[in-house]
């Protein structure tokens, strides 16, 4: 008898506060508040959303995955603030390979994007153009990487990068990595002694860095004990240059069940957005049709 497959279907959701003031008990409160973006269809889904407001509208960008070919794009989720009524969505940005993690990033009265694309081996910066849903790439920040969820902060006068590296035995799950810059186009320095925090239950970047209210950077990360994408959690930097960081795990552990009662099986995106938090929860489908659609998709791919 064949195991039936294990298929994760990832949401994402609106959490009326500020990242700063979550913990466990404040995301179980706001569970009823939270407004989810619409089912992306059969054998798609939505993850790793990241934020942007203008004016009155909230633009949210996502991974837009489908099983079917496996390939993710980028999608834009337009909102109105009043409400958070869907307003609709569309193609972002779409290269040959998978895209996914569409980290947002403003400086100097700039937008900027650097979506995970390791399948290429690069970490790149793209700029938009005349609008949100036309991108064009800037420069390569680090080539011939295999980079995975690359997130850059400017703090303490230089430029950060905390990443995961894909590679064997899911290095990339219990392995965090940093780089810095003088400036956000480089050159980018690995830090001495990387990878500079080990560990499965907490590595993998899930989200924006961000200051605490105790004035210290800080990053979520994600949660693997209990499988990929099973909660998130916090590191506090509470000493950042070139020459040593020092991280402190705080207790914080978010996960499914503390926002949706459908989607409680993972969470692994939590992402700042002014007053507003983006995540993304996860329910596990075990039905015997992803094998047909992986067969279908082994067939086309041999055809040609």
């Amino acid at each position: 008898m064949f195991k039936r497959p294990r298929t994760d279907f990832w949401r994402v959701g609106i959490v009326p506060s500020p990242i700063e003031k979550l913990d466990a008990a404040a995301l179980a409160a706001l569970k009823s508040r939270i407004t989810w973006l619409p089912d992306a269809g059969p054998w798609r889904y939505l993850a790793d959303p990241f934020g942007l407001v203008r004016g009155q509208v909230l633009h949210v960008f996502v991974e837009a995955f489908d099983y079917r070919t496996k390939h993710g794009v980028i999608e834009r989720h337009e909102l109105d603030l009043d409400g958070f009524k869907w307003r609709g969505k569309s193609l972002a940005l779409s290269r040959p390979f998978h895209l996914s993690y569409p980290y947002l990033l403003e400086h100097g009265g700039e937008l900027f994007m650097i979506p995970e694309s390791n399948q290429a081996k690069e970490v790149a910066l793209y700029r938009p153009g005349a609008d949100l849903d036309s991108w064009t790439k800037e420069c390569v920040l680090i080539a011939d990487q295999p980079i995975a969820d690359a997130s850059v902060v400017f703090h303490q006068d230089r430029w950060w990068m905390f990443y995961a590296l894909v590679g064997p035995k899911q290095r990339d799950q219990k392995e965090l990595h940093a780089a810095w810059a003088p400036s956000l186009t480089g050159p980018w320095q690995p830090v001495r002694g990387n990878p500079i925090h080990v560990d499965h239950g907490g590595a993998r970047p899930a989200g924006k860095p961000f200051v605490d209210g105790e004035g210290f950077l800080t990053l979520p990360v994600q949660d693997g004990v209990g499988g990929y994408g099973s909660a998130v959690r916090l590191l506090r930097f509470t000493q950042l240059d070139e020459g040593r960081i020092e991280i402190e795990r705080r207790p914080t552990r978010l996960t499914g069940d503390l926002v949706s009662d459908t989607y409680r099986e993972g969470l692994h995106t939590l992402s700042a957005c002014g007053g507003l938090t983006l995540i993304d929860a996860k329910r596990i489908d075990r039905s015997r049709e992803k094998q047909l659609i992986d067969l279908r998709r082994r067939v086309r791919r041999l055809m040609g």
